[in-house]
């Protein structure tokens, strides 16, 4: 399968990338982002682009994949309801219609998160701007949307972009809630097998995801 992946140069997107340019089920990914993930391989060519935003709708550099791995994003933390649904719901909305355009076929994961509100009337704001972002991208008419809700993500060996915050919760976390955790190389398989063979649900909790990544 060919994939267009985004989020390559933050935590999630770099895991699920190392994956995909390990998976033999995988012949192609374009990596699109701000900026270069710095990493080299025959499968990956990168589009760099400034401001997602500002994406062509008709842009013909996504013609011809079959799925697309969104995993750009960003921590709610500091700031408010309208900066965050400008990043979270504008830019993911955009970009999903985007690729919608060149490939009516596509199947389209969304990294969403755990405890995400799909009512969207819940009390923490960026659950209610994930759940309305995993609505609203059902409705755009894609083959198939998968709204993944990891918890905690062990990062892949070798990954880069791992805030020096976390590091000391990579071992700690997942030995006191091991059935909250996932490697991100589990996140990976899934994305992959669920356009291989799709699933029962379109929102996939943590136990999905460990399912899926068998």
């Amino acid at each position: 399968m060919k994939v267009i992946l985004t989020g390559a140069t933050g935590m999630v997107g770099e895991g699920v990338l190392m994956e995909c340019l390990e998976n033999p089920n995988v012949s192609e990914i374009l990596s699109v982002s701000r900026k270069p993930s710095e990493k080299k391989h025959a499968k990956l060519k990168e589009y760099l682009v400034p401001d997602f935003l500002k994406i062509n709708l008709n842009d013909e550099n996504f013609k011809g994949y079959d799925a697309c791995f969104f995993c750009a994003g960003i921590s709610s933390m500091g700031m408010n309801e309208e900066d965050y649904t400008k990043i979270t719901y504008d830019t993911t909305l955009h970009f999903a219609k985007a690729v919608l355009s060149q490939n009516p076929e596509l199947i389209f994961n969304f990294v969403s998160g755990s405890h995400t509100d799909s009512s969207e009337k819940g009390k923490m704001m960026w659950a209610r701007v994930k759940g309305k972002t995993e609505n609203d991208l059902q409705k755009l008419g894609f083959k198939g949307v998968y709204n993944f809700r990891p918890g905690f993500m062990k990062p892949v060996e070798g990954q880069k972009n791992v805030k020096t915050l976390f590091k000391p919760f990579i071992w700690f976390f997942p030995m006191i809630s091991p059935s909250k955790t996932l490697t991100l190389n589990q996140v990976g398989k899934a994305m992959i097998n669920v356009v291989k063979r799709g699933y029962s649900q379109s929102v996939l909790e943590i136990e999905d995801i460990k399912n899926l990544a068998k």
